[in-house]
């Protein structure tokens, strides 16, 4: 071989090892990027949700909301954040009074319903919500104190 083709396939491959190099490091940056617009959306949603629990929370204390609907509400929005916070002590009721409401209906179902079995309906709802009222008022108060912590509070067990 002559000195002269060895140069030429060593610049050929010195452009072929650049070119690699150059587009590898155009996926690490797109990776870089994605992984942060991935962060960002996720910190967009929790913000969201504390928000949102903030404001059901602090209705349910205060008895605006109807607290089995905060309760429903809540469960929904901590297990947007971490599905684990409903295994909390103080954050169970929700679990709670969502597997005892789960066969009511809800929505365009509800209003189908008669208004005897709408009626029916309700007064499950008053019982549920009356056997449970101090828990989902406490967890409530909990769930205010967990906002007021964030984001110490995601990794503090109660």
């Amino acid at each position: 071989m002559s000195d002269t083709l060895a140069l030429v396939l060593l610049c050929i491959a010195l452009a072929v090892v650049a070119a690699l190099m150059v587009y590898a490091w155009s996926l690490w940056r797109e990776v870089r990027r994605r992984q942060a617009f991935r962060r960002d959306e996720a910190q967009r949603a929790n913000d969201n949700c504390l928000e949102s629990l903030d404001a059901i929370a602090s209705a349910m204390v205060h008895e605006q909301v109807d607290l089995t609907e905060g309760a429903l509400r809540c469960k929904v929005l901590l297990e947007i954040i971490d599905p684990a916070l409903l295994e909390r002590d103080s954050f169970n009721v929700f679990v709670i009074i969502h597997e005892r409401t789960a066969h009511l209906h809800t929505h365009s179902a509800r209003k189908a319903l008669k208004p005897r079995e709408r009626m029916l309906e309700d007064r499950q709802r008053v019982a549920i919500e009356n056997d449970h009222r101090e828990a989902l008022l406490a967890a409530a108060r909990a769930v205010l104190v967990f906002r007021k912590e964030w984001p110490q509070s995601l990794d503090a067990q109660g």
